[in-house]
């Protein structure tokens, strides 16, 4: 009975997306605004508002699961942990070519600098 069950979920999620970390993310936000929501709604009614939009996280969560679109659903994903990468690096700085737009990465802590932009060669200086 529970094989049945089993290989029909599993035939069912065959070529969808999944669970990656912005999925978990997004289910972590959720959960919070539904606690937050909950515990604060006793005390003000602004915070009531908090119980709806807890279901928006959560539904765009299932949507991201159950999605054909994988391409789509791994460039979010690799937008959202690149966004995250850049507080995690220590070790280097991030700008933003002024010509092309090119993101380049630089060492940090070298003081003022002059970068070349590997994309268009434009030079900047920018103080890291």
């Amino acid at each position: 009975m529970f094989s049945k069950i089993g290989n029909w979920f599993r035939n069912f999620m065959m070529g969808r997306y999944g669970s990656d970390q912005l999925n978990l993310a997004l289910l972590g936000l959720g959960i919070v605004m539904m606690v937050l929501g909950a515990l604060l709604g006793m005390w003000f009614r602004w915070a009531q508002v908090l119980n709806f939009l807890c279901y928006v996280p959560l539904v765009w969560c299932i949507f991201r699961v159950y999605s054909r679109n994988i391409a789509a659903r791994r460039r979010e994903n690799q937008a959202f942990l690149g966004f995250f990468q850049r507080f995690k690096d220590r070790e280097h700085r991030y700008f933003h070519c002024p010509k092309c737009g090119q993101m380049v990465r630089v060492p940090r802590g070298r003081g003022k600098i002059n970068i070349r932009c590997p994309r268009c060669s434009e030079r900047f200086i920018k103080n890291t």
